[in-house]
């Protein structure tokens, strides 16, 4: 089994920045490329940034250029550098397993706000 811990959210003006972290622990070899997430209120869960299985990193159209994800593999983490925010980025977002999804973590709130 596989556990995510999403954390680093909080609320942050336009044109702000924050770094959310995703902790994944248990059976996380089995893992071949992370992913983040988001959920606005009313919206489907939609993705954001992944990686594929060989390293690289795939980004939304609404995001590239703004996000950067990148992990540690030595602690098991996985970051999302977010720049440049914009209102629209308000959700919560995820981590979780993209090829294989696993059980949701709690997510951290984003809130992009004056």
């Amino acid at each position: 089994q596989v556990q995510f811990v999403e954390s680093g959210g909080g609320l942050v003006q336009p044109g702000g920045s924050l770094r959310l972290s995703c902790a994944a622990s248990g059976s996380i070899f089995s893992i071949y490329a992370m992913a983040w997430y988001r959920q606005a209120p009313g919206k489907q869960r939609d993705l954001v940034a992944r990686f594929t299985s060989s390293g690289l990193t795939i980004y939304a159209a609404s995001v590239k250029g703004r996000f950067t994800i990148s992990r540690d593999n030595a602690q098991n983490t996985v970051y999302l550098q977010m720049n440049s925010l914009k209102p629209e980025d308000t959700a919560v977002y995820y981590c979780n397993d993209y090829f294989n999804e696993r059980e949701w973590g709690q997510g951290t709130q984003v809130t992009v706000s004056s």
